[in-house]
């Protein structure tokens, strides 16, 4: 099955390490089987969301809520 990321948001968070980072919102999309006939591609959401940084570390939203870098101790606090 076809799958691919669409961007839904970004916004600017402050690390715990005093850096600047920008995070980015992805939902995850699959390619509709039954839509096939004509030359468009159609996608519908699988429901999974994740969030990554420009470099492509994945964001961890932790249960509280708390935004975490994943593998490491950074967490992020997003600028309002």
């Amino acid at each position: 099955m076809d799958h691919k990321l669409h961007r839904l948001d970004s916004f600017s968070a402050t690390g715990s390490d005093g850096q600047l980072y920008k995070v980015s919102a992805y939902e995850h999309l699959v390619r509709d089987p039954v839509l096939v006939r004509d030359v468009h591609e159609h996608w519908i959401s699988t429901g999974q969301s994740e969030y990554r940084l420009d470099d492509g570390s994945r964001v961890e939203m932790r249960p509280d809520g708390t935004l975490r870098v994943a593998g490491s101790g950074i967490e992020l606090q997003p600028l309002h």
